[in-house]
């Protein structure tokens, strides 16, 4: 004798599960139906706050971070010449480049034989400016949002502090100094190219 009764929902769902439709309905739902939409390999769209890309046949998010791992991640081979980038060199390169050791070597080699390779150079340290200030901008703006509450003395007591600086205008002023030798690096660079 069962204890529980089967009722017809349940009957349908086993029966469902014996004919293999394992996906098919145990009830009649009359009224709302879930609009459907079937997305191809490439499309991109947003559902729920995410957005959905489908890629080798798999649907994937797509995070703010890809672009990031794009450009850190190395590839086996060298995109240029088909090599196996194994050289210890070959990564560091790479980062900078977008090529392998030997690539970036034979192509310093053409611009030596050209007479473009100073400028080269000063370009590049030109460039490594650039980021350098970027960095610099970065740490002088945390500092400068950092509170001053209390700090911890090495006695171990809380010291509030009283007084300091006006965080809004030494943002503004590191902002601007950023901005002014970003400029001046810019051109020098278009003076360089020209």
């Amino acid at each position: 004798m069962l204890k529980k009764e089967f009722n017809r929902k349940d009957v349908t769902r086993a029966r469902n599960l014996l004919t293999g439709k394992s996906g098919a309905s145990s009830e009649t739902q009359i009224g709302y139906e879930k609009k459907r939409v079937d997305y191809k390999e490439g499309d991109t769209w947003k559902e729920n706050g995410k957005t959905w890309t489908i890629k080798d046949g798999l649907k994937q998010t797509i995070s703010k971070l890809d672009a990031i791992k794009k450009e850190v991640f190395v590839p086996l081979c060298c995109p240029k010449c088909g090599k196996v980038m194994k050289h210890h060199l070959d990564i560091s390169n790479y980062k900078v480049h977008k090529t392998c050791h030997d690539c970036v070597i034979e192509y310093e080699h053409k611009l030596r034989i050209e007479g473009k390779y100073d400028d080269y150079i000063k370009s590049l340290q030109l460039k490594n400016r650039l980021s350098q200030i970027d960095e610099m901008e970065g740490m002088f703006l945390d500092l400068a949002n950092q509170s001053n509450d209390g700090y911890v003395s090495e006695h171990g007591e809380v010291e509030r502090w009283v007084g300091g600086i006006d965080k809004e205008k030494l943002a503004q002023d590191v902002t601007k100094a950023a901005k002014e030798a970003r400029e001046n690096i810019q051109k020098e660079l278009t003076n360089k190219e020209d």
